[in-house]
C-alpha cells in the first residue's frame, strides 16, 4: 500500500491537485445530472489511482470542482483565480498541510469557454484537458500551447460525416448548426472540406436560435420540407438537442416518424469498471468539503426533498433524512451501459495521471529540461508537467489507447448509432458502426449495413439524378456542382460508370459502344472471300483462269493447224500463260492483306501485265515485218524478227518491269496499313503502296507498252490477209486502254476495300477484253468453222463458204 510507510520518512506522501470544470449543475429551471456523474467519474477515477500502487507511488492526488453555471464568465473568473493562485506552496512536514499545487485543469465542456480559459492559462503553461470541447480552432497549439483533449476535434467530426456522406452516396445535404463558435467553426470546417474532398454540395446552410422564435423555426421547417434535399446534417450542442445521437429525451413516439432511422456520431462509448459501485456510495453525509454542496443538489433533486437549513423554520416540503436508498430510485446517476462524456474525463485524469508519474520516474542526469535535470517535485511546475502531458501513451482497462498528437489532440474515434423503432413503439438506439482515424490520417468508416434501420423506402438524397454509365455531367448554369444534366457522351467515347465528369475516349483500334458504356473492338473492313463482291470477284478470277486453261489446251491440241502456227504459236502460248497470270494475281487483292500480299499484289500484276502486253506488242511488230517483207526488197525485215529476238524482245521488256517492282519493294516497300478515315468506326484494311511515285511508274510502263501496242496494230489493221491479226490485236487493245484509263478516277475516288474491287475489276476486265478480243475468233474457226483452219483460208485464197 502506497500510504503504509512509517513515520521515519522526512515526508509521507505528497498531495497534488487537479480542478475541473463542469458544465452547469443547477440551472434556472432544472438540474442538469450529466455534469453531476462526470464530476463523480473524475472523483473516482482520482480514488482509483490513490488505489494504485504502481501508477503514482508515494503521491495522492486531489481534485477541486469548479461549476461554470452556464455561464462563461464565472468559468473564465475561476480560471483567473487559478492562475493567480497556483504559485502558492506546500509545507514540507509529515501532515503535508498548506494548499496543494494545482498542476492541471480537466474541462471545460463547452468550446466557447475553453477557448477563453486556455487563452489565459497558455500563458501560464498549465496544462488543460478538455472531455467534451471539439472546436476545431482548438487544435492550433500556437495559440493554445496548454490545451488538449480526449475527445475528437471538429475536424474529425466533420470528416466522419463526410465519410458517411460519401458511402452512401448522399450529394444533396441541408446543413444545420448552432448561434455559437462550435456551430460557427463546425460550419465553416464542413464547407471548406466539402470543396476539397467533393462529392456532396449543401443545399442550404440554417442556424438554429438560441432563444425560441416560432417565426425562425416554422422557416426552417418548411425549407426542410420543400428542399429536395432528404438528409439533413446537424451539428448541435446538448442545450438543442442532448447530445442528439444518442438523447433519451428525443426517443419518444411521436419523434419516432421524423427521427427514426437516424444515423449518428457519438462519442466513444467505454466501460469503467467499479464505477457503479463507487456511485452508489454516494452520499450527503460521506463526501468531501468539496463534493458536499454538489451532493445536496443531487440528492435534493433525486427524492424530491429538501435539506433543513438551520436558520428556516420547518415547512410542508418533505425533508432529506439521508437515509434515502439510491438502489430504490430511477436515477441516470447509476446508468453506467452508456459511458461516453464520462469515459472522456476518466481519460483525461489518467492522461495526467501517467505524465505525472513519467516525471516522477526520471533518473537525475538524463532528464528532458535544462543541463539535463529533473523536476523535482516540491518545486514542479506546470509547464514540466506539460512536457510530459505530449508523450503520454497509455491503454485503458476498455482497450483503447491514449495519446495526443503534436496538436494536443486524442486519437480520435466515434461511434455510429442507429434510432431504431421497435415493433412495441418503442425505441432504442443501436451501435451499427465506427469511426476512427486511419494510418493515413483520414476517416475510416467501419458500417453494419445488416444492422442499420431505415425509416423510409429512398436512400437517396440528390440535387440531380445519377447520371448512367454512357452519360456525362455536365453543371447547370448558376446552381452547386451536384445539380447537374446528363449529357450522353459523343461518338467514340465513353464513361463506364455512374456521374462521370468527363467522358474517356477509346483507345485506337476501339469504339465506343451504342450504350456508350464500353469499349468494342473497331469492326474490320476489307475485300472479304466471304463477302458477295469478293466471291463474285473470286468466282470471275477463277472463272477466267480455267477459260485461259482451256484455251490453252485448245492450242496445244491444234497446235498443228495453220491458225494456231501463224504468227509465232510460242507467243501465242505465252500469251495464254501471262492472262492465266494475270487473272490469278487478283486473287491476291482479296482477302486481309497482310506484309507479304501487299508487296506481291502490285509486282504479280505488274510484271503479269507487262509479260502480256510484251507478247501482242511483239506479235504486232512480227505481222507488220511480214507484210514488209512481202514487198520488193522488204526481206531483210524478217531477220530482226526472229524467234529468238521475239523472245529476247519479250523477256528485255518484262525484266525492265520486274527491275521496277524491285526497286520499289525495296525502297519503299507497300505495307498493310489500319485506316480510320473513311470510318470513325470501322478499321478499313488496305495496303498501302508505298511509294506513289513506283506505283505510277508500273502504271505508266504498262500503259506505254500498250500505247504502242495499239498504234503499231492501228497501223497494221488494212494490211491484205483474210485474217489479220493486227485487227484483233487493235481491238483487244483498244479494250485494254479503255479499261485502265477510267481506272485511274475509279481507283482514286473509291475508299477502303472499293478500291481493291475497283483494281480487281480492271485487272479481270482487260484480262477478259484480252482472251476474248484475241482467242474468240481463232477458237472459233477451229471448233466450229475448221474449213478455214487451211493455209489457203488464211492467206484469202480458196476460201469456202457455207
Amino acid at each position: 500500500d502506497k500510504k503504509s510507510y512509517g513515520a521515519r520518512m522526512i515526508w509521507l506522501f505528497d498531495r497534488v491537485k487537479i480542478v475541473l470544470f463542469l458544465k452547469t449543475i443547477k440551472e434556472i429551471k432544472s438540474y442538469e445530472s450529466h455534469g453531476f456523474r462526470d464530476a463523480m467519474t473524475m472523483a473516482f477515477a482520482v480514488e482509483e489511482i490513490n488505489k494504485n500502487p504502481d501508477l503514482l507511488p508515494n503521491l495522492t492526488l486531489g481534485y477541486s470542482l469548479y461549476d461554470n453555471c452556464g455561464a462563461l464568465v464565472i468559468g473564465f473568473s475561476g480560471a483567473l483565480s487559478l492562475a493567480s493562485g497556483q504559485e502558492e506552496g506546500i509545507s514540507p512536514q509529515e501532515n503535508c498541510s498548506g494548499t496543494p499545487p494545482i498542476l492541471a485543469i480537466v474541462g471545460d465542456s463547452y468550446s466557447t469557454f475553453s477557448i477563453a480559459i486556455a487563452n489565459v492559462l497558455g500563458l501560464f503553461k498549465i496544462p488543460i484537458v478538455s472531455y467534451f470541447a471539439t472546436c476545431s480552432c482548438l487544435s492550433d497549439h500556437r495559440q493554445f500551447p496548454s490545451f488538449f483533449r480526449t475527445i475528437p476535434s471538429d475536424a474529425f467530426q466533420v470528416n466522419a460525416v463526410i465519410q458517411i456522406l460519401k458511402h452512401f452516396g448522399w450529394t444533396w445535404v441541408g446543413l444545420l448548426v448552432t448561434d455559437d463558435d462550435y456551430g460557427f467553426y463546425v460550419a465553416q470546417s464542413f464547407q471548406s472540406s466539402l470543396s476539397q474532398q467533393g462529392g456532396a454540395c449543401l443545399a442550404y446552410v440554417e442556424v438554429l436560435p438560441w432563444d425560441s422564435k416560432p417565426g425562425e423555426l416554422k422557416r426552417i421547417v418548411n425549407l426542410i420540407k420543400t428542399s429536395m434535399a432528404r438528409v439533413v446534417i446537424v451539428f448541435s450542442k446538448d442545450v438543442f438537442f442532448e447530445a442528439w445521437a444518442s438523447a433519451a429525451v428525443l426517443q419518444i413516439p411521436r419523434f419516432i416518424p421524423f427521427l427514426g432511422g437516424t444515423l449518428g456520431i457519438a462519442i466513444r462509448r467505454g466501460e469503467i469498471p467499479g464505477l457503479r459501485d463507487f456511485l452508489l456510495q454516494t452520499h450527503p453525509n460521506k463526501n468531501n468539503n468539496y463534493e458536499t454542496n454538489l451532493v445536496r443538489q443531487f440528492w435534493e433533486h433525486t427524492f424530491q426533498c429538501k435539506f433543513k437549513p438551520a436558520e428556516e423554520e420547518e415547512d410542508d416540503e418533505a425533508l432529506c433524512t439521508g437515509d434515502e436508498d439510491l438502489e430504490q430510485v430511477e436515477t441516470e446517476l447509476l446508468d453506467v451501459s452508456n459511458l461516453r462524456p464520462e469515459y472522456n474525463v476518466y481519460k483525461a485524469v489518467y492522461a495526467l495521471a501517467h505524465a505525472l508519474d513519467e516525471m516522477l520516474h526520471c533518473e537525475p542526469g538524463k532528464g528532458p529540461f535544462v543541463d539535463r535535470t529533473c523536476a523535482a517535485l516540491q518545486s514542479l511546475e506546470p509547464w514540466q508537467l506539460l512536457h510530459y502531458l505530449q508523450k503520454v501513451n497509455f491503454t485503458t482497462p476498455f482497450g483503447d489507447q491514449v495519446s495526443f498528437d503534436e496538436n494536443g489532440d486524442a486519437l480520435p474515434m466515434y461511434d455510429v448509432m442507429n434510432w431504431v423503432w421497435l415493433p412495441d413503439g418503442g425505441t432504442k438506439i443501436q451501435n451499427v458502426g465506427e469511426v476512427k482515424k486511419s494510418a493515413f490520417g483520414r476517416g475510416e468508416l467501419v458500417l453494419n449495413e445488416n444492422l442499420i434501420f431505415w425509416n423510409f423506402e429512398s436512400k437517396q438524397s440528390a440535387c440531380s439524378e445519377n447520371c448512367p454509365p454512357g452519360t456525362r455531367m455536365a453543371r447547370k448554369k448558376g446552381q452547386p456542382v451536384c445539380c447537374f444534366d446528363c449529357i450522353p457522351c459523343s461518338d467514340g467515347k465513353i464513361s463506364n460508370g455512374s456521374n462521370a465528369r468527363e467522358c474517356i475516349s477509346c483507345p485506337e483500334d476501339f469504339w465506343s459502344s451504342p450504350q456508350r458504356d464500353d469499349c468494342l473492338p473497331k469492326e474490320t473492313e476489307f475485300l472479304s472471300y466471304h463477302e458477295p463482291l469478293g466471291i463474285c470477284l473470286t468466282t470471275t478470277s477463277l472463272l477466267g483462269t480455267f477459260i485461259c486453261a482451256l484455251v490453252l489446251g485448245i492450242f496445244i491440241y491444234h497446235r498443228s493447224t495453220p491458225i494456231v502456227r501463224a504468227n509465232n504459236s510460242e507467243l501465242s502460248f505465252l500469251l495464254l500463260v501471262s492472262l492465266k497470270l494475270c487473272f490469278l494475281c487478283s486473287l491476291l487483292f482479296i482477302g486481309r492483306p497482310r506484309l507479304w500480299t501487299c508487296q506481291l499484289r502490285h509486282a504479280a500484276f505488274g510484271i503479269s501485265f507487262v509479260l502480256c502486253v510484251s507478247c501482242i506488242l511483239v506479235k504486232t511488230m512480227v505481222v507488220l515485218a511480214v507484210f514488209k517483207a512481202s514487198k520488193p526488197g522488204g526481206g531483210a525485215s524478217l531477220k530482226w524478227f526472229g524467234p529468238t529476238q521475239q523472245r529476247g524482245t519479250v523477256f528485255t521488256l518484262t525484266c525492265i518491269q520486274a527491275a521496277v517492282c524491285t526497286v520499289w519493294i525495296v525502297s519503299a516497300s507497300p505495307m498493310p496499313h489500319k485506316n480510320t478515315q473513311y470510318h470513325n468506326d470501322k478499321i478499313v484494311y488496305e495496303c498501302e503502296v508505298g511509294s506513289t511515285f513506283g506505283f505510277a511508274v508500273l502504271l505508266s510502263y504498262i500503259g506505254l507498252l500498250a500505247f504502242i501496242s495499239f498504234v503499231l496494230a492501228f497501223l497494221a489493221r488494212n494490211l491484205p490477209d483474210n485474217f489479220n491479226e493486227a485487227k484483233l490485236i487493235t481491238f483487244s487493245m483498244l479494250i485494254f486502254c479503255a479499261v485502265w484509263v477510267a481506272f485511274v478516277p475509279a481507283y482514286i475516288n473509291s475508299p477502303g476495300r472499293y478500291a481493291d474491287a475497283v483494281e480487281v475489276f480492271a485487272i479481270l476486265a482487260s484480262s477478259f477484253g484480252l482472251l476474248v478480243a484475241l482467242f474468240g475468233p481463232k477458237c472459233y474457226i477451229i471448233l466450229l468453222r475448221p474449213e478455214r483452219n487451211t493455209k489457203k483460208a488464211i492467206m484469202g485464197r480458196g476460201i469456202t463458204t457455207s
